[in-house]
């Protein structure tokens, strides 16, 4: 009777043991198919909040977007547009309330991708490079130092832009058209298979090695600048503006657009010469028309350092700055609004990552 019991209890154990184990390894199996789900579902959180950040500042600054590239391109002999002021009251004269959003369905259809692309880009590439900064330091409670993050801001926008690049060079070549053009493109795929078409698939990508050049400076201070003066700020709690280590929007606002301003100074003449090299090849572009609309021979660029030469002498070193006041206006708002707005949808979104973090 005895060795019954024995016999009961060890069987009972081991039934209990079997069922425990099946138990375990059933919630492994479904930790393991909830782990990729999750993970998956984070990441389109995550380019949702960068598309959209990316889509609502640039519809905020549409305006001054299409006057900055009009002043980029246009004709030295032929002034129409002299300054901010003029410029818009000259495109609502002329265009009305259209021609001062010309171009922004292109421009969101490229930016809110890129936007997306750029945010997610520079959250994966700070964890590697932050990763590796401790592995090789020794150092698990690391952070990351400005020049770090200026790595992983210039990863981040050589990705995105090289991703999204055809799309800006049409974007400048529909922003530009007027009335008058000859050449009138009805829309962004239209744009694209002309110019496919036309001019080769290579002039999809003209201005590309100025626009890489230039993203490295422009997005890496973007994201150093904002992410360094965050920190700075909560860590010493200057001017009473950290409180329980969070920021208010409003000094989230400045620090974008510090980071704005830093970052657009730096790369603007390079903005303004890939923004030329796009339109070679395209006669109907607004910066090769003389005042009475007629067709003259346009410049050609070989290259971006002749583009560089030939603007400057032939225009003088001011003219790779044209338009850097709109921009500017532009930029301070439009970099201030992508962050905020990046963070507060991922926090309706419910993504536990952060920049920062």
């Amino acid at each position: 009777m005895a060795s019954e019991d024995v016999v009961s209890k060890t069987t009972g154990e081991s039934a209990v043991s079997t069922i425990v184990n099946l138990a375990e390894e059933a919630k492994l199996a479904s930790e393991g198919v909830k782990a990729p789900s999750h993970a998956l579902l984070s990441i389109c959180k995550s380019l949702i909040a960068g598309g959209v950040a990316g889509g609502v500042s640039r519809s905020a600054v549409a305006p001054l977007e299409r006057l900055k590239i009009l002043l980029q391109v246009q004709n030295p002999h032929s002034i129409k547009y002299n300054g901010m002021i003029q410029g818009l009251k000259y495109i609502w004269r002329t265009e009305g309330i259209r021609g001062m959003f010309k171009g922004n369905g292109t421009n969101c259809a490229r930016i809110v991708p890129n936007s997306a692309v750029k945010f997610f880009s520079y959250e994966q590439a700070s964890s590697g490079i932050l990763w590796l900064y401790r592995q090789q330091s020794g150092n698990e409670e690391a952070n990351l130092t400005p020049l770090l993050r200026l790595g992983a801001g210039a990863c981040a926008g050589i990705i995105a832009m090289s991703a999204t690049y055809p799309m800006d060079m049409v974007r400048g070549r529909l922003t530009v058209q007027t009335e008058n053009s000859p050449r009138q493109y009805r829309g962004i795929f239209h744009a694209l298979s002309t110019v496919f078409r036309e001019e080769g698939p290579r002039a999809l990508y003209r201005g590309w090695l100025p626009s890489v050049i230039g993203v490295i400076p422009y997005v890496g201070l973007n994201f150093a600048v904002y992410e360094s003066l965050k920190d700075w700020l909560i860590q010493t709690k200057r001017f009473g503006l950290a409180e329980n280590s969070e920021l208010s929007v409003t000094t989230r606002l400045a620090c974008g657009a510090a980071a704005g301003t830093v970052g657009q100074t730096v790369a603007y003449p390079l903005d303004v010469i890939r923004r030329r090299m796009q339109m070679v090849g395209w006669k109907d572009a607004s910066s090769v028309l003389t005042a009475d609309g007629k067709s003259k021979t346009p410049l050609e660029y070989t290259g971006m350092v002749d583009a560089f030469r030939k603007t400057v002498r032939h225009e003088g070193f001011g003219a790779l700055y044209k338009g850097l006041v709109p921009n500017s206006v532009k930029v301070v708002p439009s970099i201030a609004i992508a962050f905020v707005t990046y963070e507060v949808v991922k926090d309706v979104l419910g993504v536990e990552m952060r920049i920062s973090d």
